[in-house]
């Protein structure tokens, strides 16, 4: 059961980050387990089950990253990251769609849901079920728009898809893809054994908005999607 990261966790990122070799990792992979990988695998297995028994009867598949950077991509990078984080999504977005998600880094740790890996056709069903129904889509974005504690996140289009009345809209209506985060400085509530009740509580309030973008990624042709 997770009962929170501690200062040294973040400690232990700062220093892989400065000595990001294998020599140094294999000496401090103890630490490595005790510090960080233990307790973020705690953290992404007891959202998950909260998550289900807060939203049964839906299929929810959690993937947790790993701290091996991938060799063919290292461009003069070590071997390892100095940021974990989890993905939780809906068994027919395996690879791609939207997701809710958790990143832990050296010296501050994020949430929320996005849909980052969405394609020009994908964003383009986004469009259109707006236009077809303008009104749904405020009624699902408004309180996130309203709740301060939300970023939107995601590259605008630099010649605009075009324009609805009223702000809630246009905040959404043009981005390439789309993510709703919080993110905080290392500290808080990243200590306490009540994070996955702070993550679940916030994946509660996207659901609404995460099955709207399901629903653009299943209009989408299929050769869109990757499996």
């Amino acid at each position: 059961m997770f009962s929170g990261f501690t200062k040294a966790t973040s400690e232990f990122l700062w220093e892989l980050a400065f000595n990001n070799e294998r020599a140094w990792f294999n000496e401090h992979k103890a630490q490595f387990e005790q510090l960080v990988n233990t307790p973020f695998k705690e953290l992404a297995n007891d959202t998950l089950a909260l998550l289900e028994a807060r939203c049964p009867g839906r299929d929810f598949r959690l993937h947790i990253s790993r701290i091996y950077r991938d060799a063919r991509r290292l461009f003069g990078r070590g071997p390892y990251k100095d940021h974990l984080w989890f993905s939780i999504k809906y068994d027919d977005a395996l690879l791609e769609g939207p997701m809710f998600w958790f990143e832990l880094g050296r010296s501050d740790f994020s949430y929320g849901m996005g849909f980052y890996s969405a394609t020009a056709a994908q964003m383009a069903e986004f469009r259109k079920g707006i236009d077809a129904n303008p009104a749904r889509f405020e009624r699902i974005a408004a309180p996130i728009v309203k709740n301060n504690s939300f970023r939107i996140t995601g590259e605008e289009y630099k010649r605009p898809k075009g324009t609805h009345e009223g702000e809630i809209i246009d905040l959404w209506y043009n981005r390439k893809r789309i993510g709703v985060e919080i993110s905080c400085d290392f500290g808080g509530d990243v200590l306490s054994g009540k994070l996955p009740e702070i993550l679940v509580d916030c994946y509660e309030k996207l659901l609404p908005l995460y099955e709207y973008f399901l629903e653009s990624y299943k209009l989408s042709p299929p050769a869109e999607r990757s499996r």
